[in-house]
């Protein structure tokens, strides 16, 4: 029984010892924090789209209603991956779209625009559900006041619309993060899918250890994004 016990502890050991030995070897660290840089970039510019699409969609221009729902509907059924591919064949290869950067600069750049276009429907529908919350009247009596569309817009029902969309906006600023994986497409290669293939290829015997590593980085990164999303959600409610 003691030998059993030592023997335990000698595997246990080994196993843990795995763990410092990849973080020491491999820039694990780093990749996550290339990550967190895609999404917040990604963040800023989808929210930035996402409250242009939801000003096409309200507008009283129906040409322009129009235009928005096609553009929100023709992202939100396109595979993230395929827009990437998309924007580094079409846009950097054929058409030679470069910023004035580095070469790799270009395809991070080029992965945080992908990343923008395919969230920003998203947040625009975050958004929208967020205006169903604010009464008509409120809208009605701005516009009795003599405010014109972008005055309403942007005075009395967006400021409401994200409060009231506070807990769809963190689901979405969540699934950006794990989207921003598919920056691999792009050709970023210091990110986390790219740098957990590359260990995969060359330490295949520490699978499980690498799958944990990254899927333990995953949830210390998504649960403080889940309770600061629950917490202004239910500060910021709108009381009615």
């Amino acid at each position: 029984m003691p030998g059993m016990f030592h023997g335990f502890l000698a595997s246990l050991s080994s196993y843990f010892s795995t763990f410092a030995d990849l973080l020491t070897r491999y820039n694990v660290l780093g990749a996550f924090w290339m990550n967190i840089q895609l999404t917040l970039w990604a963040a800023l510019g989808s929210l930035v789209l996402g409250i242009v699409l939801t000003l096409m969609r309200i507008s009283p221009v129906s040409s322009l209603v129009r235009v928005g729902d096609g553009i929100v509907m023709f992202f939100k059924n396109m595979p993230l991956a395929i827009v990437m591919v998309f924007l580094l064949l079409g846009c950097f290869i054929q058409l030679q779209v470069q910023l004035p950067a580095s070469f790799n600069t270009n395809f991070y750049w080029l992965a945080i625009t992908g990343l923008s276009l395919y969230t920003a429907p998203f947040v625009s529908e975050s958004l929208m559900s967020g205006i169903n919350t604010v009464p008509m009247g409120q809208a009605e009596a701005a516009r009795s006041l003599g405010f014109g569309f972008f005055q309403s817009a942007f005075l009395i029902i967006l400021p409401q619309a994200i409060r009231g969309a506070i807990a769809p906006l963190g689901n979405t600023l969540i699934a950006l993060l794990k989207n921003s994986t598919v920056a691999a497409a792009a050709g970023v290669a210091a990110e986390t899918s790219s740098l957990m293939n590359t260990m995969i290829q060359y330490n295949a015997s520490a699978i499980t250890q690498i799958f944990l590593l990254f899927a333990v980085g995953y949830v210390i990164l998504i649960i403080p994004i889940g309770l600061a999303t629950t917490y202004l959600s239910n500060k910021l409610a709108v009381r009615r």
